[in-house]
């Protein structure tokens, strides 16, 4: 099915204000650069530090535990542009850059230790199941420290327009809290009926938070938004405010998308609350996208992850206990039979789910732990018929590339579907630039042609899948702040197969255009697109 394009029609938002800061900054490099290169023409012995320092931070950077893609397109911007190079390097290369915030994090989550506690019989049940899982949800309990439940029912939405439609029946039942935390919000049509429902469980005493990000949404809102909300009864706060000076953990944003209703029931996954997620406007064709909703024990990990994020602005949470455990019943005892905005089919398929294992888990890109890279390339590795991605962006690190090819090598179908109409125009020629590589291993590329294909997934063996917001670039690796549902054995799991199987009919394969020999001419273009993939 093809869309007509369709342009975004105006909105009050906050575009004049990111143009004002991204000026400010580039001024502000631009004078220091200026100043540097005068201090070197100035004085020869400054002139020499400057080549000193320039090769001690080049010797550091390559010995740095990091990977090798985002190294080398700085060492070699600081070879051939010394001073420029070094002052961007200084500005915005550098993890220490961020140690208040990192601090900061921390103790926010040691005030939150104790409330996630894995239990061990569902981990020694998982262990006599299937090792290889087992050894996932090992990692991610031991370096996310997000355990692994059962007890828990799944609803895989293969739109998001049903996700967001189960969301909305869900809030309308809420009788203690809701927390929405998302990329993204677009005070319009889709948000809107949202809002109606939010300023109304407000004012029946429920306690409504709703926490955005300022890039994310800045092309979408302005900034009086939060005095919006707050007049409505409606807990608002931003993420990581856009300031006009130079702070390198502006790069760092919060990605996640993040429901939960009275600490009972969760939705995630790649939507965020803006019409073109739902097909209300179309400026990238029809816009495909995915969730799942949660009812049971795992909840427990959304709403930690919410309050983390909300105390990372402003810590006021002192006591945590009134957001875990409601009306003193587990939350999946009921099952969904009788839940809001589940259908009977759907409840059926997560009373089958409800034995499964379920492990929702966060990505910070303030511990040096790639958590979201480590478990895509873990089910790769785990797998032995097929596994398949969907992805917005293909801008993959040395480690994932050589992933995924070697289990191609060794005759796993694996497959990967990107958009068929960017969003991003040069991040789409990036994307592109990876696929040779992967082709000529065996790895199959289909580009979905519909329109913009957004969601973040992956299934593999038709035992295991993740869904969530974490893409296959750079920018939800390593920089963002993520999270994802880590699915095994779970009816779910059949789901996300089934929509991978009504995906591949309607996108182009690509596969064997890409794996023949390209010309030298393409071959430096590719490179020279991958060199700056890392910046992006």
């Amino acid at each position: 099915m093809k869309m007509r394009a369709e342009q975004k029609t105006a909105v009050k938002n906050s575009i004049g204000r990111l143009v004002f800061v991204a000026l400010s900054v580039l001024l502000q490099v631009i004078w220091i650069c200026v100043q540097a290169m005068k201090l070197n023409r100035y004085s020869t012995w400054i002139s020499v530090a400057t080549s000193v320092l320039t090769l001690v931070v080049v010797i550091l950077l390559y010995g740095r535990r990091t990977n090798a893609a985002f190294k080398m397109p700085w060492i070699i911007l600081i070879l051939a542009f010394p001073v420029l190079g070094l002052g961007m390097y200084l500005l915005f290369g550098r993890k220490e850059a961020t140690q208040l915030v990192r601090e900061r994090f921390e103790r926010i989550d040691q005030s939150l230790d104790g409330l996630l506690i894995q239990d061990k019989a569902v981990r020694i049940k998982l262990q006599q199941t299937d090792r290889m899982a087992a050894n996932e949800a090992a990692y991610i309990w031991n370096y996310a420290k997000y355990p692994i439940y059962q007890n828990t029912d799944v609803v895989f939405y293969k739109e998001a327009s049903e996700g967001i439609k189960a969301q909305k029946q869900a809030l309308n039942q809420a009788k203690h809290f809701i927390f929405m935390e998302y990329h993204a919000i677009e005070d319009k049509q889709s948000f809107g009926e949202l809002k109606e429902i939010l300023a109304r469980k407000a004012k029946e005493g429920v306690e409504v938070r709703l926490f955005y990000d300022d890039i994310g949404s800045i092309g979408f809102i302005n900034t009086d938004f939060i005095q919006r909300m707050e007049a409505e009864g409606i807990q608002c706060r931003v993420f990581n405010r856009l300031m006009p000076v130079l702070n390198v953990f502006m790069n760092n944003r919060d990605h996640r998308k993040i429901t939960v209703i009275d600490g009972k029931i969760g939705f995630t996954g790649g939507y965020n609350l803006a019409d073109e997620y739902f097909n209300i406007t179309h400026p990238y064709g029809y816009w495909k996208d995915t969730g799942v909703r949660l009812e049971g024990d795992a909840v427990r990990s959304l709403t930690v992850m919410f309050l983390e994020m909300w105390n990372a602005i402003k810590g006021t949470d002192t006591d945590y206990t009134p957001y875990f455990l409601q009306d003193g019943a587990q939350p999946h005892e009921a099952g969904l039979a009788g839940s809001v905005g589940v259908t009977q089919s759907d409840a059926n398929i997560a009373a089958d789910s409800a034995s499964g294992f379920v492990q929702p888990y966060a990505d910070s890109p303030l511990d040096g732990e790639p958590v979201g890279e480590n478990v895509y390339m873990g089910v790769v590795k785990a797998a032995s018929e097929y596994v398949y991605f969907t992805t917005p962006y293909l801008i993959i690190s040395d480690e994932m590339s050589r992933e995924l090819c070697l289990a191609a090598k060794r005759g796993v179908d694996v497959r990967i579907v990107t958009p068929g109409i960017p969003d991003k125009k040069l991040v789409y020629r990036v994307t592109r630039s990876y696929y040779a590589q992967l082709a000529s291993a065996g790895v199959r590329i289909f580009e979905y042609t519909p329109g913009f294909l957004h969601a973040k997934q992956c299934v593999s063996d038709d035992v295991t899948a993740t869904v969530g917001t974490i893409n296959l670039d750079y920018r939800s690796l390593y920089f963002h702040f993520e999270n994802g549902v880590f699915l095994h054995r779970c009816e779910a799991v059949r789901k996300v197969r089934e929509d991978f199987e009504d995906i591949f009919p309607v996108c182009r394969e690509v596969t064997e255009q890409y794996a023949k020999k390209q010309s030298a001419a393409m071959k430096f273009g590719q490179c020279v697109l991958r060199l700056i993939a890392p910046l992006l």
